[in-house]
């Protein structure tokens, strides 16, 4: 990488945690240049604009986020205890980038404004499905999960149940909610296991 492509990654880096909690109308771009000690030139001398920087933010948060909560899954054994592993990362791990999941942040951000990170949210959310129903549809070919289980009701489910409580821990400043989500998505995995 050459120092210019360095420099960018570097604003994205940096960005990604302010665009993260503060929302894309939230955060300035003087948030961003006392972030990262640049001037207004040097930061659009890398992006041609704020919902640039922005998009390339969130990708960035998405990315480092996807890559925590999914760190060695492939050395997990057996379809339903993947499943398990990817609900304990989520409630056991902390936000790989301050200000918690970027999904459930920019969803709520950009629901009913900026179109290209709404569309980004939800090519994020389908890739999350489309992982989860995979490793369902694994489990189902290898007759670890009963046949009649439907994979993307239990991708929807699982997402939900977890950005769900992800949401009411951060209200109620606690980690019950998602404790019990923990609890009740492993009986709904028990259910599901072929006996």
């Amino acid at each position: 990488m050459n120092k210019g492509e360095l420099t960018r990654q570097r604003i994205i880096a940096e960005a990604a945690p302010i665009f993260n909690q503060r929302g894309f109308a939230g955060c300035s771009i003087q948030d961003v240049m006392d972030a990262t000690g640049l001037e207004k030139g040097g930061l659009y001398r890398h992006f041609a604009s704020k919902e640039e920087l922005a998009v390339e933010a969130f990708r960035y948060a998405l990315a480092t986020s996807v890559k925590t909560r999914t760190e060695n899954l492939e050395q997990i054994q057996g379809a339903v205890e993947k499943l398990r592993y990817v609900v304990k990362r989520f409630v056991e791990g902390p936000s790989a980038i301050p200000g918690g999941c970027p999904l459930m942040n920019t969803a709520i951000d950009a629901d009913d404004g900026n179109p290209t990170l709404r569309k980004l949210v939800h090519e994020g959310i389908q890739a999350w499905k489309a992982r989860l129903s995979g490793i369902v549809e694994e489990g189902i070919r290898r007759g670890e999960i009963r046949l009649e289980v439907e994979p993307r009701r239990i991708a929807n489910m699982l997402i939900a149940t977890l950005e769900g409580a992800l949401m009411m821990s951060r209200l109620e400043g606690t980690q019950y909610a998602l404790q019990d989500a923990q609890v009740t998505l492993g009986m709904v995995l028990d259910q599901i296991e072929s006996e």
